[in-house]
């Protein structure tokens, strides 16, 4: 593949890519790359973090880059994440993977490792402390973001603390010269860049993926920070009923879905119309949106910018829009749905997830 559409299939990932030129010069130098992202543990996987982490990640290895998927098992039991029991967390993990294989993820280029491994490195808690001493308190107090988290000292634990610290090893520990990571993780990347070069490491290059909206309407606000908007909208499993979760039934899907914040000829923040943007047009060439013969009758969108065009233009009715994604939503977790009905190891995993109390 040529160095442009190397670089192009790279952008098509980053919403935000700090700084493109960088990344251009590491492609350009044809060696191993290495790019990674870490997952905490916490829950039923939704369809960001399935379908839409899997097109990415797709993307990334197409380009030559290696993808290293950090099951952050010590990350989220130091945010409390399954009431802080280690031992739920790293099955939760177990499932992760198990989804992920399932969920359409070209895995020949990828390598699952667990923060519980990469810890046994007797370097790791060094660089933690390195990196710890590197700024005030306040600067990493500002990171606080990345585990969904208030930026509060009244709020925060110790752990919370140190978490940055160890989710900026962790990209050094892994030798990735690429973070891949969803825009809320802005702020520790950045760290990152800052304090590599001060340690004796490079200037990763940051590529933030688009965070897919949760389906509920989104709350007003006056706060004008992309970054904190971005945060603000993003699927969370705490509002269950507006995240799709990679085994949801069709039944399920299609209750969401109907349910999904969709004003009729509105674009922006849209839901409905982002999973059209980022999941649907990426995995089908078209979306065929059935209507009644007095509305016109039945339409092909070959492009999300038809379809973006024409329910603007309030050709295409919300309700007909839904129940098009609902179907292709569908038709996409078959595969992992059967996984987790047919193989002993995966539905065993998935029920004692389901059997677990999610914390926030």
């Amino acid at each position: 593949m040529e160095l442009q559409e190397r670089f192009e299939l790279m952008q098509a990932v980053g919403e935000e890519i700090v700084e493109p030129d960088q990344l251009l010069a590491l492609l350009e130098k044809n060696e191993k790359i290495i790019a990674y992202d870490g997952f905490e543990p916490s829950g039923q996987i939704h369809i960001a973090q399935g379908i839409l982490r899997a097109i990415n990640v797709n993307k990334i290895t197409k380009a030559g880059v290696k993808f290293k998927m950090l099951v952050a098992d010590w990350h989220a039991w130091a945010n409390n994440k399954m009431g802080g029991d280690l031992e739920k967390i790293k099955i939760v993990g177990q499932y992760f993977i198990e989804v992920w294989k399932a969920g359409g993820m070209d895995l020949a280029n990828v390598e699952f490792v667990w923060a519980s491994d990469l810890m046994k490195n007797s370097n790791y808690w060094k660089l933690v402390l390195q990196i710890s001493k590197t700024n005030a308190l306040k600067r990493f107090v500002r990171t606080a973001e990345i585990m969904g988290r208030e930026e509060s000292l009244d709020k925060l634990t110790g752990a919370n603390i140190i978490y940055s610290c160890m989710q900026t090893a962790d990209i050094f520990m892994l030798g990735a010269k690429i973070t891949q990571l969803g825009m809320d993780q802005r702020k520790v990347n950045m760290l990152a860049r800052e304090i590599g070069p001060q340690l004796g490491f490079w200037k990763p290059v940051v590529v933030s993926h688009h965070m897919l909206m949760g389906l509920g309407q989104p709350a007003p606000t006056v706060n004008s920070d992309k970054v904190k908007r971005t945060i603000d909208l993003k699927m969370s499993k705490s509002k269950p009923d507006t995240s799709i979760f990679m085994t949801d039934t069709a039944e399920d899907i299609k209750r969401k879905v109907g349910k999904a914040w969709c004003p009729e000829g509105q674009t922006s923040e849209n839901p409905v119309l982002e999973y059209c943007k980022y999941i649907i047009f990426e995995k089908f060439d078209q979306i065929i949106v059935e209507r009644a013969e007095k509305f016109g009758g039945t339409v092909i969108l070959n492009s999300y910018a038809n379809l973006e065009k024409a329910f603007a233009e309030k050709q295409i009715h919300p309700l007909d829009l839904k129940h098009a994604v609902a179907g292709y939503l569908d038709q996409l977790l078959q595969p992992v749905r059967r996984h987790f009905d047919d193989n002993a190891y995966a539905h065993g995993l998935l029920e004692k997830v389901k059997s677990f109390t999610v914390t926030r």
